[in-house]
């Protein structure tokens, strides 16, 4: 439910806040009173596309806030159109603001009514209302889909010219004979080219360590004065134990020395071994790996990804025929499955359009449509995502005029009827999705007289299964409401501000009497005014 709207610096509005109640909110006003500024902003606390012009005069920023399902939702313009969102004081995107709004409000407005007359709408309201099961079709089609594009790709390419190229890539890696020996072959090659010089200083480390006069030599003639020491001097027990120490490290470090450097002498035919290794693996990267091609890992594991993915490649194209002709048998194999699906979804389809159809017709008829026709064509089409049909909803107001799309021939008042007939049947089926809020902007636009007083009981009887606010200029319409909120423009310091204000009592025929006859109302414009208003008690 929305329970309170907050407007700040919005277009005319400077300041505004309403709070909304459970059943059916009317909001009423005189025409450019601001009406349509709090739809604006209910659909900014919606993630509603934004721009700077949205600001009022001589603010920095717009701000609307809206207290939704339990959740604060808070959106802020600034006056160079930068937009921030927040849900619960934590921000989030617009996208997300969206997605959040979608599932706790459903909007019905002019664009609304216009998109009753698309076919995706049309069809959407056929299957969620009547429960049509598309997952079944889908998959096969999905399937379909996929197998088609494979077989486009592979028939598409792999001339006489790839499959050249192909062949020489694979013998070439496929001679390198990579293997994880290859991953060190940069170090192994530094070593060896300067193999001489290192040994020469490893010699003179370890004769430093070992040899005559060495550092073992001179820790060892240490040993008799700590000995002599200690015989004072306890302590010197401990450094006569670190000195040992020293001297098996220092004997450690010599062998690690001599065992890194003794194979390293090495002929001048390894050397050059080694160099034209890598300076084969060095090409091959270039050419096959230039731009991190082939993910991450070592060298060797690249190249050979590499080599396997040309082998398949190779291997695809030149078994192309045989490749085609079994994908050709899995996609008349899906083609079928997927027809033999989506035929259970026309038949599904088709029946729920009936019911629907019954249902939506009923609704019209309460809402003045007394001898009005209204169907549900489902026809063939083209396959797609959605099955192998066309929705169409055929209307024919008037009698012995023939029944056709109800694009084709409904006015702007006829759409919004037919709008909120839908909705209603929509909201009225069982385990529908839950919408606590339904908003409905001016949806009795080019109405009036009794057919405005069904569209008002139409939206009372909506409110009874969730929360329903109406902006509306009609008081036949505007008499159900629970809650009845006006919207007027005052002009205060040269400055023209939007206020709302929930009327009730003598505040509410006033406004009713307004709406039937204009400022100075008649006695008997006030008198019908406190009728309509009984009809809330």
């Amino acid at each position: 439910m929305l329970e309170k709207l907050t407007v700040r610096n919005l277009a005319v509005v400077e300041a505004a806040e309403i709070a909304f109640g459970p059943g059916l909110n009317v909001i009423t006003g005189e025409t450019g009173a601001g009406k349509s500024v709090l739809m604006g902003a209910l659909d900014l606390a919606l993630g509603a596309r934004a721009g700077a012009d949205v600001v009022r005069d001589g603010a920095k920023e717009a701000e609307v806030e809206a207290v939704l399902g339990g959740h604060v939702v808070r959106r802020t313009v600034t006056r160079e159109g930068r937009s921030r969102a927040w849900i619960d004081e934590e921000s989030v995107s617009v996208a997300e603001l969206r997605e959040f709004g979608a599932g706790l409000v459903d909007v019905n407005g002019p664009r609304a009514s216009q998109d009753l007359l698309g076919e995706g709408f049309q069809r959407a309201a056929i299957d969620e209302w009547g429960g049509v099961d598309l997952v079944p079709y889908r998959r096969e089609y999905d399937r379909l889909v996929a197998l088609r594009a494979r077989r486009e790709e592979l028939a598409a390419d792999g001339g006489e010219d790839e499959l050249d190229m192909l062949r020489f890539q694979v013998d070439e890696l496929a001679a390198a004979d990579v293997t994880a020996d290859d991953d060190d072959i940069a170090a192994r090659h530094a070593a060896a080219a300067h193999a001489g010089e290192i040994v020469e200083n490893a010699n003179a480390v370890m004769e430093t360590l070992g040899g005559d006069n060495s550092a073992a030599d001179l820790l060892a003639s240490t040993r008799p004065a700590l000995a002599a020491i200690a015989r004072h001097l306890p302590a010197a027990a401990e450094w006569s134990a670190a000195v040992d120490e020293i001297s098996a490290r220092v004997e450690d470090l010599s062998r690690s020395i001599a065992d890194a450097v003794s194979g390293l002498d090495l002929p001048d035919e390894s050397l050059q071994t080694l160099d034209d290794r890598l300076t084969l693996l060095n090409r091959l990267e270039r050419k096959y790996l230039r731009g991190g091609a082939e993910g991450g890992g070592t060298l060797s594991e690249r190249l050979l990804t590499a080599l396997a993915r040309r082998r398949e490649r190779l291997d695809a194209l030149e078994n192309r025929d045989a490749a085609l002709a079994a994908l050709d048998r899995d996609i008349a194999d899906a083609e079928a499955a997927a027809r033999k699906n989506g035929a259970a979804v026309t038949a599904a389809r088709t029946a729920a359009g009936r019911r629907f159809a019954k249902a939506v017709a009923k609704e019209l008829r309460d809402l003045g449509f007394l001898k009005a026709e209204f169907s549900v064509a489902v026809d063939g089409g083209e396959m797609s995502e959605h099955g192998l049909d066309r929705v169409v909803y055929m209307f024919g107001p008037n009698p012995g005029e023939p029944i056709r799309p109800l694009a084709a021939i409904a006015s702007s008042g006829e759409i919004a009827r037919a709008m909120l007939a839908v909705k209603a049947v929509m909201s009225s089926r069982p385990g529908a999705s839950a919408r606590p809020t339904l908003v409905f902007d001016e949806i009795d636009a080019n109405i009036g007289g009794e057919t405005g007083r069904a569209v008002g009981e139409k939206l009372r009887r909506a409110a009874e299964r969730g929360q329903v606010i109406a902006i509306t200029h009609l008081p036949q319409s505007a008499a159900y409401g629970d809650r009845h909120f006006v919207v007027a423009k005052k002009v205060s310091a040269g400055r023209t501000r939007t206020e709302i204000k929930e009327v009730k009592g003598e505040a509410r025929v006033a406004e009713l009497a307004r709406m039937m006859g204009g400022e100075g109302p008649t006695d008997a414009v006030r008198r019908h005014a406190q009728e309509l208003a009984g009809i809330s008690g």
